[in-house]
C-alpha cells in the first residue's frame, strides 16, 4: 500500500497537468480561422463603428465579414460590389460587415469617408480581431452561414469572378433554413 507521498502517487497527477497545459496552449495558439469553424464574435469593445448608427446585427443572418485596409487597391475596388450585394440581398437576410485594420484611425476614417459605403463598416483599432482570425491577405472575406460558421473564405478580390462566386455562395446559404 502506498502513502500519499510516495513517488507513484505524485507521478499520477502529472498526466492530467500535461493534458490541461496542452489544452491551454492549443487554445492560445489555435491558428487561422478555417472553413467549418465558428467565426469569432464581433465585439463592440474591440471594433469602432465607422458607418451606420449602431453596431451591426448579425444573429441569424448570412454575413460577409470583409477585412480591408486603406492602402489596399483591391479593397477599394471591392467596396462598390459589396455595397451592391448588400443592397440586393439584405432584405433576404444577408449583411456585409467590413472591418478595417489600419493602425492609424485617421487613415481608416478617410478611406470610409471617400468611399461612403452603405453597409456596416468597422475599425479594428487594436487589431485584436485581425490577429485572432489571422487574415492572410488584403482583402480577405469570410462568408458565414446563419449559424455563424465560416462556410467560404475569399482571399483577395478578383472583380467579376469574385462577385459571381459570392452571389452563388450567398444564394446557397440564404436558401438554408435559419437554425
Amino acid at each position: 500500500m502506498s502513502s500519499p507521498d510516495t513517488p507513484n502517487t505524485r507521478r499520477s497527477g502529472h498526466p492530467l497537468l500535461l493534458v490541461c497545459l496542452g489544452f491551454v496552449l492549443a487554445t492560445f495558439t489555435r491558428g487561422a480561422v478555417k472553413e467549418g469553424e465558428a467565426f469569432p464574435k464581433l465585439e463592440p469593445a474591440d471594433l469602432k463603428v465607422l458607418t451606420g448608427s449602431a453596431f451591426p446585427e448579425t444573429k441569424g443572418k448570412v454575413v460577409l465579414v470583409d477585412f480591408w485596409a486603406s492602402w489596399c487597391a483591391p479593397c477599394k475596388a471591392s467596396f462598390p460590389i459589396l455595397a451592391k450585394l448588400n443592397r440586393e440581398l439584405g432584405p433576404k437576410g444577408f449583411v456585409v460587415v467590413a472591418v478595417g485594420i489600419d493602425e492609424k484611425p485617421a487613415a481608416a476614417d478617410a478611406f470610409v469617408k471617400k468611399l461612403n459605403p452603405d453597409f456596416p463598416t468597422l475599425h479594428d483599432h487594436a487589431q485584436r480581431l485581425v490577429r485572432r482570425v489571422e487574415v492572410p491577405t488584403m482583402p480577405t472575406s469570410f462568408l458565414l452561414g446563419r449559424d455563424g460558421q465560416v462556410r467560404f473564405i475569399h482571399r483577395g478580390f478578383h472583380g467579376d469572378r469574385t462577385e459571381a462566386e459570392l452571389r452563388r455562395q450567398i444564394a446557397e446559404l440564404l436558401a438554408q433554413p435559419t437554425p
